[in-house]
C-alpha cells in the first residue's frame, strides 16, 4: 500500500490518536469498511488509509482506493482497526512527528531505490517472490483443476484477476507506473539509457494487460478459441522471463554508473 514513509506508532488506547483531528495513517482490515463496494470486501488486513478529520461521531477518511473523501463511524473504524484473521492490524497507526530530518530528493536516493527494486524482483531466495514468483504462479496454475476442481480453479483465477486489475498491487498498471518513473529518472539522473528500460517495461505492462483480458474471457467462458490454463501459464512464463531480463540489466546498468 502507501504512506510507507510515515513513522509507525502503536496506540495507547483503542481510541488512540484518532480522537485528534490531525492526519493519522492506519493499517486495518478491508472486510468491514462500509464505504467499500461489496465486491471489494475481502479478508485482507494490510490496507492503509488516512484519517483527516472528524465530524460528530464520524471520521473523515482519505482512502487510496478512491478519489473522494469518505465517512466512517467510530464503531466501524474500531472494527476494522482491530480486525481478526491473518496478520491482524492490532490498531496500528503511524503519523509524521517531525520534518527535522527531511532530505530533498537526490540522485543517490533514486539509484538506491532502483537497486532495491531490482533486488526484490530478481534476488529474493524464495520461488514465490519477485519475477520468479510469476513463473511459480504459472506452474501452480497448471495444477489448479487437478487440485481444486473446475470451480475451485475458476475462483482462483478470478482472484488473480481481481488482485491484478481492481484491488491489488500488481499487473499492468504498476508496470506502467514504474516505466514512467524510469522515464523521469532518465532526465533527473541524465541517463538517457533509462528510457529504453522504460519502453521495455511498458511493453511488459501490455503483456500483463493481455493476460488479464484473456484470463477474464476464459473465466467468463467467452473465449471462442478455447484458451486453457496451460495457455495462460505460458503467458505468465513469458512475462516472468522478460521481467527477470529487464531488472537484471537495469541493476547492472545502475551499478556500472
Amino acid at each position: 500500500c502507501i504512506f510507507c514513509l510515515m513513522i509507525r506508532r502503536q496506540p495507547r488506547t483503542k481510541q488512540g490518536r484518532s480522537s485528534a483531528a490531525s492526519d493519522v495513517y492506519k493499517r486495518q482490515g478491508v472486510y468491514n469498511l462500509t464505504y467499500f463496494p461489496k465486491e471489494y470486501r475481502v479478508h485482507f488486513n494490510g490496507h492503509n488509509l488516512c484519517v483527516i478529520g472528524k465530524e460528530g461521531d464520524d471520521y473523515i477518511i482519505s482512502d487510496p482506493i478512491g478519489q473522494n473523501k469518505n465517512k466512517l463511524s467510530a464503531a466501524d473504524l474500531k472494527k476494522v482497526r482491530f480486525a481478526q484473521g491473518a496478520l491482524p492490524p492490532n490498531g496500528s497507526m503511524y503519523y509524521i512527528t517531525s520534518m527535522e530530518h527531511y532530505k530533498p530528493l537526490d540522485a543517490g536516493m533514486i539509484e538506491k531505490s532502483m537497486i532495491k527494486t531490482c533486488y526484490n524482483m530478481t534476488h529474493i531466495p524464495l520461488p514465490m517472490f519477485g519475477a520468479k514468483g510469476i513463473a511459480y504462479l504459472a506452474r501452480r496454475m497448471r495444477k489448479w483443476e487437478k487440485l481444486f476442481g473446475k470451480r475451485g480453479a475458476a475462483l482462483n483465477l478470478a482472484q488473480i484477476i481481481r488482485m491484478l486489475e481492481e484491488i491489488g498491487t500488481g499487473g499492468a498498471g504498476f508496470r506502467f507506473m514504474y516505466a514512467a518513473f524510469l522515464q523521469e529518472a532518465s532526465v533527473f539522473l541524465n541517463r538517457p539509457g533509462l528510457n529504453q528500460f522504460s519502453m521495455d517495461l511498458t511493453a511488459v505492462g501490455d503483456l500483463w494487460r493481455d493476460f488479464s483480458y484473456n484470463a477474464a474471457r476464459f473465466f467468463k467462458q467467452r473465449d471462442p478459441e478455447g484458451l486453457t490454463y496451460e495457455d495462460l501459464a505460458v503467458k505468465l512464463e513469458v512475462i516472468s522471463a522478460k521481467e527477470i531480463d529487464i531488472f537484471t540489466r537495469l541493476e547492472n546498468s545502475i551499478k556500472r554508473g
